[in-house]
């Protein structure tokens, strides 16, 4: 082996920083690379093609395979309209506590007698001497008829349970 004179070393110590240049710049360069090519979106199949989310604004997409190529469309995002609902919401919350606050002051006390009734509700205006209540009772031929609906009803019960006893005596 020869020994090192100055321009080898130089030569050498110009391809080690060369060597180093590159495998440094492409650390750079992977560093800086484009969003799209850099996990900027996620990508997740789906049975209709694929979601993608936006991982820098939160947006999610549709994305599917038409006749021209690939296409893909927001999905409608809940959080702008509920956020909408609750801006609405709110103004409305304060139109009414405005409205409250112009408005006639209430107390709780009031100087006039509450009446004894109810006025909402009609009662009939009759004398005291016509409020009678009469609950008709049953005829004899009432009680009658129903001691024998009851009577028949009775029998027919007994007769049925006769009728199975006699059916699982036998077969036993």
């Amino acid at each position: 082996m020869r020994p090192a004179n100055s321009s080898t070393a130089s030569w050498l110590a110009a391809a080690v920083f060369a060597a180093v240049m590159t495998i440094g710049g492409g650390l750079v360069a992977a560093q800086s690379a484009p969003d799209s090519e850099n996990g900027r979106y996620s990508m997740t199949p789906i049975p209709e093609g694929v979601l993608r989310l936006d991982t820098r604004t939160g947006t999610v997409s549709t994305c599917s395979r038409n006749g021209a190529g690939w296409a893909c469309y927001a999905v409608p995002d809940e959080r702008t309209a509920l956020d909408a609902e609750i801006g609405r919401l709110q103004a409305e919350v304060e139109k009414l506590k405005g409205q409250i606050a112009a408005g006639p002051t209430v107390s709780g006390k009031i100087d006039e007698a509450l009446p004894k009734s109810d006025p909402l509700k009609k009662e009939p205006k009759v004398a005291e001497g016509d409020r009678k209540i009469e609950i008709p009772l049953p005829s004899d031929q009432d009680v009658d008829r129903v001691m024998s609906f009851l009577e028949k009803a009775w029998r027919r019960l007994i007769d049925m349970a006769n009728r199975v006893q006699k059916d699982v005596s036998g077969k036993i």
